[in-house]
């Protein structure tokens, strides 16, 4: 007993180009982390360079102290970056650079 008012129900085949575009590849906040990783990476590799020139014109627990602090909080950046704190990250690591400046600047020399 099928009435014409109920038909069965059908799909509806929708051809490819009219369906909504979604975007394909990371999330904005997904290429903000990976742009917080590179950027503490890139930091962290600086600062170990520049500690080891340092080591070779003078050997000091001071440079190593700072120069490791850096090192240090760069690998937290990357950990707080890697688990979405993209924000609490950028500001650690602006801070601490800042502050490995100013005592390579003011202490060091």
């Amino acid at each position: 007993m099928s009435t014409p008012d109920q038909a069965e129900p059908t799909t509806h085949d929708t051809p490819e180009s009219e369906l909504p575009p979604y975007e394909e590849g990371p999330t904005p906040a997904a290429r903000a982390r990976r742009a917080r990783i590179a950027a503490a990476s890139l930091l962290m590799a600086a600062a170990a360079v520049v500690l080891a020139l340092r080591l070779a014109s003078r050997s000091s627990v001071l440079v190593v102290g700072v120069y490791g602090l850096l090192l240090i909080l760069c690998g937290m950046v990357i950990e707080l970056s890697r688990r979405g704190r993209t924000r609490l990250g950028t500001w650690l690591l602006a801070a601490g650079l800042v502050a490995a400046l100013v005592m390579d600047g003011v202490v060091l020399s």
